[in-house]
């Protein structure tokens, strides 16, 4: 099977905490998740463009899981075996190559 090749996490503030950063370093993985204010202590224009830089990256994945969540069906696959349930995350992933194509082809035409 895949296994995880990269060496960060890229998360919400939601996912910030001792305990996380702690099993991060443990598995000797970089964190990359969004800081948080808190009451009463903003955050810095320093970390919100590190947040900033962060939501850049994230964004290019979130707009993919966003679009198979949403629009073909939900993230719940009802298969019978992992064949199945493989085949078919396969088809959505290539409907949303395939629409993402279409999407790019308006953007940038290309010449005839």
């Amino acid at each position: 099977m895949w296994g995880n090749t990269g060496a960060g996490v890229w998360a919400d503030a939601t996912y910030r905490s001792e305990q996380m950063e702690a099993k991060l370093k443990a598995r000797k993985l970089t964190s990359h998740i969004h800081r948080k204010g808190k009451r009463g202590k903003l955050l810095t224009e320093q970390a919100k463009g590190r947040n900033r830089t962060k939501s850049s990256v994230r964004v290019r994945v979130e707009h993919v899981f966003g679009a198979q969540a949403n629009d073909m069906g939900g993230t719940l696959v009802r298969t019978i075996g992992l064949a199945r349930a493989k085949a078919r995350i396969g088809m959505k992933n290539l409907a949303c190559n395939i629409r993402r194509l279409g999407q790019l082809g308006h953007l940038n035409p290309c010449p005839a």
